[in-house]
This record gives C-alpha cells, sequence and structure tokens, in this order.
C-alpha cells in the first residue's frame, strides 16, 4: 500500500497536479508555523534545509525518535495518519479486539476521508478505556481538521493531530523490546521517506 492509494480523484480521466504530502515546503517554516513541534525537539532546522535533508539529520543524530516527531508535524493529516498506520502493521504489535475495530475505522478514513468517517473514529478513540497507540492513531483522525465536533463550531488546533500521531508512533516504538528498538524506528524512518520530495 503507498500514500498515493488513498489520494482519490474528483475527475477520473483527467490528469491531476500532485498532492503534497507536506504541510510546508521547508522545516523552517514548519517550526514558525507550528511551534509545538519545536517544544518535543531538541534539533532546529537549519534556514536553507530541505526536508529530506533534515529527516537524515534527525535520523543520524543521539535522538533519531526525533525523525519521528518531525514527520508527524510534517505530513499532511491524512498522509500522517497513513503513515502512522503503516508504522503500526510493520511492528508487529499485537492489536486487541477494539484495537483492531479502531486500525479499521482508522483504514477506511484514510480511504473515505470524510467528517462522517472522522467523527467515527474519533468516538471510538475518545471512549476507549486504555490509550494504547491505535488509539492515539483514532484521535489523530478525529483532530485532522474540520471543526472539533459535529455540534461545536470550534476548529481543531492545527497541533493537535500531529501530537496524537506522534505519540502513537513512539508509543508504539517503546513497546519493543531493546534489541529490536532501534531496527524498528528505522524501518518507521524508511517508510516515512516516501513522504519526503527527494530534493
Amino acid at each position: 500500500m503507498s500514500p498515493n492509494d488513498h489520494i482519490t480523484n474528483a475527475e477520473p480521466d483527467k490528469t491531476q497536479p500532485p498532492v503534497s504530502a507536506l504541510r510546508y515546503d521547508s522545516p523552517a517554516d514548519l517550526y514558525a508555523n507550528l511551534p509545538q513541534v519545536a517544544q518535543l525537539t531538541l534539533h532546529r532546522p537549519r534556514e536553507e534545509e530541505t526536508p529530506l535533508g533534515y529527516l537524515h539529520r534527525l535520523r543520524a543524530s543521539t535522538t533519531p525518535e526525533e525523525a519521528v516527531t518531525f514527520t508527524a508535524f510534517a505530513a499532511m493529516p491524512k498522509m500522517g495518519v497513513w503513515w502512522g498506520y503503516e508504522c503500526l502493521r510493520l511492528s508487529g504489535y499485537e492489536l486487541s479486539g477494539p484495537d483492531r475495530e479502531l486500525i479499521e475505522l482508522v483504514a477506511n478514513w484514510t480511504q473515505y476521508s470524510d467528517n462522517e468517517n472522522r467523527y467515527r473514529t474519533m468516538k471510538a478513540a475518545l471512549f476507549a478505556p486504555v490509550r494504547t497507540p491505535a488509539v492515539y492513531l483514532g484521535l489523530a483522525v478525529g483532530w485532522s481538521g474540520g471543526q472539533i465536533a459535529p455540534n461545536d463550531p470550534a476548529g481543531v488546533p492545527p497541533h493537535r493531530a500531529p501530537r496524537a500521531l506522534n505519540t502513537a508512533v513512539l508509543s508504539c516504538l517503546a513497546r519493543s523490546d531493546i534489541q529490536s528498538r532501534s531496527i524498528r524506528l528505522a524501518r518507521f524512518i524508511d517508510q516515512a521517506t516516501v513522504l519526503y520530495p527527494a530534493y
């Protein structure tokens, strides 16, 4: 499955422009517009650094988990949730029955990203008895944009979905044993690279 599998065209017979997977063209712009990412990372992007270049620098740093945090904030919500879904799938993380149902709702939302599916996923996540990686991924869907609730016109703050996505992926990583954690982190970052333009 690739992120493009979740991009639907309104007119399938006509060529559509590529859909950007990232919120901003540069990491510096991301940090300027979503300052919450700076609260969760030690490293800062350089002024002319490309998104992929910054991702590689974070990966090679003493805190490579920051590459996960950067991706969670850098990716457009739908693309970020797709990436989080793939991370959970790649991790071999054992899903409980409720988590399996929630992950199915998440996968459905990546295919059909309407408010009805978003609210359904958010409700399941909010009422989950335990905050698992799958639940945080469901919250990332719920907070991906639009009104915060059907009867509440307030918009969702833009940092809430990336924070939930970051927690979903990092908490999934934290469930790994020490020996396999670095391998799993490398897989998550490898999976993230498809979201970044290669320049």
